[in-house]
């Protein structure tokens, strides 16, 4: 977890807020670390997580993870974490056959466009719990991150289905969050990633938008983060605050600096 951006989004894991839905985007940059943040912010705030995970293996989060100070393995295994492996599971649908639809079914689908398997395979991860079980503070959906589905052959308005069908569940009807990762990759003819990117922006209440600098690579600044903070339910002049921060990315943290103010410059 790194404390300087929890410093610059006013949170931390004993106040959690619920009921929200934050979109992380990335532009000619890799976003993870956000997700990698968000995933160990969440586990330590005692909330039960379940990580759609599309783009890497469960032990590539794990190292990270436990950089930061949490343990997949054991969040895993006392219950608190449930981790789909879209990597792994998209071999057992391709090679094996199953009893009961698997949560990336639309892979074996000529033409893919429902994710119910999927929102099922959420629902049912952060159900609430039985008596006698662990207690844990909020549900939380992450997902890293919902541009593979597109690329997978999923249309625009099936992932957003799938995100509202999310959202009343795990935000509305049990008070927790949803934390999405989409690419934004600057191309003005790929209308489905478009709509999908502008969808979720209308929807959220936070918008983390890592981009790369312009000027290219540089040493000492890795790149900037849009930061805005919205309130749908008020009007658009009154709804919106952002900030933008640049960063360098470390081994085991982040830093963040106004425009100009790294420490390498000064």
């Amino acid at each position: 977890m790194f404390p300087e951006l929890n410093n610059l989004l006013n949170t931390t894991p004993d106040r959690a807020e619920q009921g929200k839905l934050t979109l992380l985007c990335d532009a000619n940059t890799d976003g993870s670390f956000l997700v990698h943040h968000f995933l160990s912010f969440y586990l330590k705030a005692n909330c039960k997580v379940c990580f759609v995970a599309l783009i890497q293996s469960f032990s590539h989060y794990n190292i990270v993870g436990q950089k930061l100070g949490v343990s997949l393995t054991v969040a895993r295994e006392c219950g608190q974490l449930v981790f789909l492996e879209g990597l792994k599971s998209s071999v057992d649908v391709f090679f094996r056959a199953q009893a009961e639809p698997h949560p990336l079914q639309f892979l074996r689908e000529a033409n893919a466009e429902n994710l119910q398997p999927l929102y099922e395979f959420v629902r049912e991860a952060l159900k609430p719990v039985d008596d006698g079980e662990a207690a844990w503070r909020c549900p939380v959906l992450l997902v890293d991150d919902l541009s593979v589905l597109l690329s997978l052959g999923m249309g625009a308005v099936a992932v957003l289905d799938f995100i509202h069908y999310c959202r009343a569940t795990v935000c509305w009807e049990r008070k927790g969050n949803i934390v999405a990762l989409v690419h934004d990759s600057g191309d003005t003819e790929d209308e489905e990633n478009n709509i999908l990117l502008n969808g979720l922006s209308h929807q959220s209440h936070l918008i983390l938008r890592a981009e790369g600098l312009a000027t290219g690579f540089c040493r000492d600044v890795h790149g900037q983060l849009r930061i805005l903070w919205r309130t749908p339910s008020q009007p658009t002049t009154q709804r919106d605050q952002s900030l933008t921060y640049q960063y360098k990315i470390q081994d085991k943290s982040v830093s963040f600096f106004a425009k100009g103010m790294s420490p390498a410059v000064l």
